[in-house]
Protein backbone atom coordinates (compact mmCIF):
# COMPACT_ATOMS: atom_id res chain seq x y z
CA UNK A 1 0.00 0.00 0.00
CA UNK A 2 1.14 3.42 -0.64
CA UNK A 3 2.00 6.13 2.08
CA UNK A 4 -0.06 8.75 2.33
CA UNK A 5 -0.23 11.64 0.12
CA UNK A 6 -2.22 13.29 -2.50
CA UNK A 7 -1.62 11.33 -5.67
CA UNK A 8 -4.22 9.23 -7.34
CA UNK A 9 -2.60 6.05 -6.43
CA UNK A 10 -3.24 7.10 -3.14
CA UNK A 11 -6.79 7.89 -3.43
CA UNK A 12 -7.89 4.55 -4.90
CA UNK A 13 -6.41 3.21 -1.98
CA UNK A 14 -8.29 5.23 0.48
CA UNK A 15 -11.11 4.16 -1.60
CA UNK A 16 -10.01 0.34 -1.17
CA UNK A 17 -9.84 1.10 2.82
CA UNK A 18 -13.28 2.48 3.22
CA UNK A 19 -14.85 -1.19 3.74
CA UNK A 20 -12.73 -1.76 6.65
CA UNK A 21 -14.06 1.81 7.98
CA UNK A 22 -17.77 0.81 7.64
CA UNK A 23 -16.86 -2.36 10.01
CA UNK A 24 -17.26 -2.60 13.48
CA UNK A 25 -14.13 -3.21 15.80
CA UNK A 26 -15.08 -6.56 16.70
CA UNK A 27 -15.73 -7.14 12.71
CA UNK A 28 -12.60 -6.08 11.79
CA UNK A 29 -10.42 -7.91 14.49
CA UNK A 30 -12.00 -11.13 13.87
CA UNK A 31 -11.42 -10.38 10.02
CA UNK A 32 -7.44 -10.16 10.71
CA UNK A 33 -7.49 -12.79 13.38
CA UNK A 34 -8.47 -15.15 10.70
CA UNK A 35 -6.02 -13.85 7.88
CA UNK A 36 -3.13 -14.01 10.44
CA UNK A 37 -3.86 -17.69 10.63
CA UNK A 38 -4.14 -17.91 6.65
CA UNK A 39 -0.90 -16.41 6.59
CA UNK A 40 1.01 -18.28 8.75
CA UNK A 41 4.11 -20.80 7.65
CA UNK A 42 4.27 -18.95 4.57
CA UNK A 43 6.46 -16.10 2.66
CA UNK A 44 4.27 -13.56 1.59
CA UNK A 45 5.06 -10.93 -1.08
CA UNK A 46 4.26 -7.39 -0.17
CA UNK A 47 2.47 -6.60 -3.18
CA UNK A 48 0.20 -9.36 -2.66
CA UNK A 49 -3.12 -8.35 -2.70
CA UNK A 50 -4.20 -9.80 0.68
CA UNK A 51 -1.58 -8.51 1.99
CA UNK A 52 -2.48 -5.47 0.63
CA UNK A 53 -5.63 -5.71 2.31
CA UNK A 54 -4.50 -6.64 5.55
CA UNK A 55 -2.51 -3.50 5.21
CA UNK A 56 -4.99 -1.26 4.67
CA UNK A 57 -7.11 -2.83 7.66
CA UNK A 58 -3.62 -2.38 10.26
CA UNK A 59 -4.52 1.52 8.91
CA UNK A 60 -7.87 1.39 10.64
CA UNK A 61 -6.69 -0.28 13.40
CA UNK A 62 -4.04 2.30 14.25
CA UNK A 63 -6.01 5.27 13.44
CA UNK A 64 -8.83 4.06 15.81
CA UNK A 65 -6.34 2.89 18.63
CA UNK A 66 -7.11 -0.94 18.84
CA UNK A 67 -5.31 -3.77 20.29
CA UNK A 68 -6.37 -6.76 18.53
CA UNK A 69 -5.21 -9.49 21.27
CA UNK A 70 -7.65 -6.96 23.61
CA UNK A 71 -10.54 -8.21 20.77
CA UNK A 72 -10.26 -11.21 19.79
CA UNK A 73 -7.84 -14.51 19.90
CA UNK A 74 -5.38 -14.13 17.72
CA UNK A 75 -3.42 -17.25 16.70
CA UNK A 76 -0.84 -18.29 19.18
CA UNK A 77 2.29 -18.06 16.56
CA UNK A 78 1.98 -14.83 16.71
CA UNK A 79 3.93 -13.15 19.49
CA UNK A 80 3.27 -9.36 19.98
CA UNK A 81 5.48 -7.46 18.39
CA UNK A 82 7.19 -4.64 20.79
CA UNK A 83 7.02 -1.69 18.84
CA UNK A 84 3.15 -1.31 18.58
CA UNK A 85 1.93 -4.72 20.55
CA UNK A 86 -0.07 -6.08 17.85
CA UNK A 87 0.67 -9.38 16.60
CA UNK A 88 4.80 -9.52 15.22
CA UNK A 89 4.18 -9.39 11.10
CA UNK A 90 7.61 -8.42 9.70
CA UNK A 91 8.37 -6.74 6.97
CA UNK A 92 12.32 -7.85 5.07
CA UNK A 93 13.33 -4.86 3.19
CA UNK A 94 16.90 -3.71 1.84
CA UNK A 95 17.37 -1.78 4.33
CA UNK A 96 17.72 -4.79 6.99
CA UNK A 97 20.31 -4.22 8.32
CA UNK A 98 19.77 -0.67 9.48
CA UNK A 99 16.21 -0.82 9.78
CA UNK A 100 15.95 -4.18 11.00
CA UNK A 101 12.10 -6.05 9.68
CA UNK A 102 9.60 -3.31 9.68
CA UNK A 103 6.47 -4.33 11.23
CA UNK A 104 3.10 -3.89 8.88
CA UNK A 105 0.96 -3.13 11.75
CA UNK A 106 2.69 0.81 12.86
CA UNK A 107 6.10 0.21 10.64
CA UNK A 108 8.12 0.73 13.44
CA UNK A 109 11.50 -1.16 13.81
CA UNK A 110 9.66 -4.75 14.52
CA UNK A 111 13.14 -6.62 14.83
CA UNK A 112 16.38 -5.09 14.86
CA UNK A 113 19.29 -6.64 12.82
CA UNK A 114 21.35 -7.54 16.15
CA UNK A 115 18.55 -9.60 17.73
CA UNK A 116 17.75 -11.34 14.58
CA UNK A 117 18.79 -15.26 15.18
CA UNK A 118 22.53 -15.32 14.73
CA UNK A 119 23.03 -18.32 11.85
CA UNK A 120 20.65 -15.80 9.70
CA UNK A 121 22.67 -13.02 10.16
CA UNK A 122 25.48 -13.67 7.10
CA UNK A 123 23.38 -14.54 4.72
CA UNK A 124 21.16 -11.63 5.14
CA UNK A 125 24.04 -9.11 5.61
CA UNK A 126 25.78 -10.32 2.38
CA UNK A 127 22.45 -10.03 0.62
CA UNK A 128 21.90 -6.69 2.08
CA UNK A 129 25.78 -5.57 1.07
CA UNK A 130 25.18 -6.49 -2.45
CA UNK A 131 21.76 -4.86 -3.24
CA UNK A 132 23.06 -1.32 -1.74
CA UNK A 133 25.24 -0.45 -4.82
CA UNK A 134 23.11 -1.60 -7.01
CA UNK A 135 20.10 0.65 -5.21
CA UNK A 136 22.69 3.43 -5.34
CA UNK A 137 22.79 4.00 -8.81
CA UNK A 138 19.02 5.35 -8.88
CA UNK A 139 21.03 7.87 -7.22
CA UNK A 140 24.31 8.89 -8.75
CA UNK A 141 25.12 12.38 -9.00
CA UNK A 142 26.11 14.15 -11.71
CA UNK A 143 29.49 13.47 -11.47
CA UNK A 144 29.21 10.04 -10.48
CA UNK A 145 26.30 9.60 -14.06
CA UNK A 146 29.05 11.35 -16.15
CA UNK A 147 31.88 8.90 -14.78
CA UNK A 148 29.57 5.66 -15.98
CA UNK A 149 29.77 7.37 -19.77
CA UNK A 150 26.06 6.13 -20.46
CA UNK A 151 23.75 6.28 -17.29
CA UNK A 152 20.54 4.95 -19.20
CA UNK A 153 22.79 1.41 -19.60
CA UNK A 154 24.13 1.65 -16.13
CA UNK A 155 20.33 2.22 -14.79
CA UNK A 156 18.92 -0.57 -16.59
CA UNK A 157 21.41 -3.36 -16.09
CA UNK A 158 20.74 -1.76 -11.93
CA UNK A 159 17.41 -2.81 -12.52
CA UNK A 160 17.82 -6.15 -13.70
CA UNK A 161 20.28 -6.80 -11.26
CA UNK A 162 17.85 -5.88 -8.49
CA UNK A 163 15.22 -7.90 -10.19
CA UNK A 164 17.92 -11.10 -9.58
CA UNK A 165 18.24 -9.88 -5.65
CA UNK A 166 14.56 -9.25 -5.02
CA UNK A 167 14.12 -12.78 -6.44
CA UNK A 168 16.71 -13.83 -4.09
CA UNK A 169 15.41 -12.17 -1.35
CA UNK A 170 11.96 -14.56 -1.57
CA UNK A 171 13.64 -17.45 -2.00
CA UNK A 172 16.20 -17.64 -0.08
CA UNK A 173 16.81 -14.77 2.44
CA UNK A 174 13.19 -14.44 3.77
CA UNK A 175 12.65 -18.31 3.72
CA UNK A 176 15.67 -18.56 6.57
CA UNK A 177 13.23 -16.06 8.93
CA UNK A 178 9.98 -18.53 8.50
CA UNK A 179 9.81 -20.69 11.75
CA UNK A 180 11.57 -18.34 13.63
CA UNK A 181 8.40 -16.26 12.82
CA UNK A 182 5.25 -17.55 11.64
CA UNK A 183 5.54 -15.20 8.84
CA UNK A 184 7.23 -13.11 6.39
CA UNK A 185 6.74 -10.74 4.37
CA UNK A 186 9.05 -9.17 1.79
CA UNK A 187 9.68 -6.16 -0.09
CA UNK A 188 8.88 -7.44 -3.90
CA UNK A 189 9.85 -3.72 -5.78
CA UNK A 190 12.09 -0.93 -6.01
CA UNK A 191 10.97 1.75 -7.30
CA UNK A 192 13.71 3.99 -7.71
CA UNK A 193 14.94 1.06 -10.20
CA UNK A 194 11.61 1.08 -11.67
CA UNK A 195 11.57 -2.11 -10.81
CA UNK A 196 7.96 -3.23 -9.90
CA UNK A 197 6.41 -7.10 -8.63
CA UNK A 198 5.46 -8.12 -12.22
CA UNK A 199 9.14 -8.01 -12.91
CA UNK A 200 10.31 -10.54 -10.18
CA UNK A 201 8.69 -14.01 -11.35
CA UNK A 202 9.09 -16.77 -9.04
CA UNK A 203 7.64 -19.44 -11.34
CA UNK A 204 6.30 -20.01 -14.56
Amino acid sequence: MPESGDSSIDNLWREYARIFRDWDDLMIARWMAQTLGQFESRTWRLSHPLMGSYRLACQVVQDRGLKLNRLVTVPGAYAVAECCSQPMLPLLTRDIVESGLVCQHCGGTAVTFDDLPERAKPAIRDWSDRYAPVHQVAHWDDRERKVSKNYDKAFENAALKAEELLKEAGTEIAPLLLGIYPTIVWEDQDECLDVVPEDIVLCP
